[in-house]
């Protein structure tokens, strides 16, 4: 482990990234928000959250007061499922681990919001067969690349176009696992519609050739994400709710800026969003991902959408938006687009600077990530990380 050193870190203690703001109904101290991040340290076969080392690791990022944390996309049923070491939150047994974790979060006077999941078609469609599950998608037989299509026949299994039925199946489940959430001491929830999964497989034309009221136009690509933020609405207040997107992201094969409606699309799904919030019902927040990330899974400046920006989305959404995607490299980035309304959510390196809101007040070095350990099952490169003060202990040269 080291210090990173390929740029030089920019003291951000007096630029709006630092001011206080209020989110639902939290007051953050800094808008420095941790990303939702995948770990793969629930243990398999029950989706439970890791007992002995994830609470330590949401303790050590949430140390500075007053920082909102939202988790490691959770599925809300079995079925949603489809990664073995991903956590549920729809069990009595997922949810007593839970209440641990925000426990450590609260006691550090921080906050957290719960991402809730469902994988469609980018579960592992061995693993569905294998639990008797189906390999749901927006449409049947619509397969994210060749690879996968054959991992599908080799796993006897298809990719189903969820019925209507099964569409108000997964609301209900939304519904009850935002309630977990909640019970367990969460203080909201963000709806997963990024990425590729499965409320971003109905947006996207590429994944969806649905010919029902859910696929088709933008109005009905969009029906799916809107019924579930209006469910969470009735459910648990819009106050506990965000939502994110992707819009410019084409990991797991979607369209993104090759959509001739992309901005159309997006800015109907805010439009929405905003007419729900001039009647009451204001969402915490939307986070969007930039198109500077169109794939998480490349490194740092590969894959960077430069034409493209979401600035678009404040014509539409007056409320706060978090932004994320390689800000932690760019503070002069960082300084320009933190506004008034405005929260930026950082992943790898909060992955490996578990102390970052203080670095980034202070401007100094951030940690190196081990990327092989993102997924590993252990502590080594997930609660093992320093400090500032530790790693000058254990001897780094900034």
């Amino acid at each position: 482990m080291s210090f990173q050193t390929n740029f030089t870190p920019v003291a951000l203690k007096d630029a709006n990234l630092f001011k206080p703001i209020k989110v639902g109904a939290m007051e953050l101290d800094h808008r420095v928000v941790m990303a939702p991040l995948t770990r793969m340290r629930a243990l398999h076969p029950n989706h439970i959250p890791n007992e002995e080392l994830t609470p330590l690791y949401y303790d050590q990022r949430s140390k500075a007061p007053g920082t909102l944390i939202i988790t490691e996309a959770t599925f809300i049923s079995a079925q949603a499922g489809g990664y073995d070491n991903a956590p549920g939150i729809w069990s009595e047994e997922q949810v007593a681990v839970w209440k641990k974790i925000f426990a450590k979060i609260h006691g550090n006077n921080s906050f957290v919001f719960v991402q809730l999941w469902n994988l469609g078609r980018q579960a592992i469609p061995s693993a569905m067969a294998r639990d008797g599950l189906r390999y749901d998608s927006a449409s049947d037989d619509l397969y994210i690349d060749e690879e996968t299509k054959k991992a599908a026949f080799d796993a006897g299994i298809k990719q189903h176009g969820i019925t209507k039925s099964e569409i108000k199946q997964y609301i209900a489940e939304y519904v009850h696992a935002a309630k977990n959430s909640i019970e367990a001491g969460a203080d909201g929830v963000e709806i997963h519609s990024a990425n590729s999964y499965i409320l971003n497989q109905f947006l996207d034309p590429i994944s969806n050739h649905r010919t029902d009221e859910y696929g088709g136009s933008i109005e009905n690509r969009a029906r799916f994400s809107l019924e579930v933020v209006d469910a969470l609405i009735n459910a648990i207040g819009a106050e506990r709710v965000g939502i994110r997107f992707s819009p410019f992201g084409k990991y797991g094969g979607m369209s993104g800026s090759d959509d001739p409606q992309v901005y159309e699309l997006y800015s109907y799904l805010l439009d929405q969003l905003e007419s729900r919030a001039q009647f009451g019902n204001r969402l915490a927040y939307v986070h969007l991902m930039e198109p500077r990330v169109t794939n998480a899974s490349l490194e740092e400046g590969q894959g960077e959408d430069l034409e493209h920006s979401n600035d678009f989305a404040y014509e539409h959404w007056k409320g706060l938006i978090i932004r994320s995607g390689n800000f932690a490299i760019n503070p002069d980035i960082t300084k320009r687009v933190v506004d008034d309304r405005t929260l930026i959510a950082y992943g790898r390196y909060f992955i490996s600077t578990p102390d970052l809101p203080h670095r980034l007040a202070e401007g100094l070095p951030l940690n190196k990530y081990d990327r092989p350990t993102f997924y590993a099952p252990s502590a080594v490169g997930y609660t093992d990380y320093p400090t500032y003060e530790e790693a000058l202990k254990l001897g780094w040269k900034a």
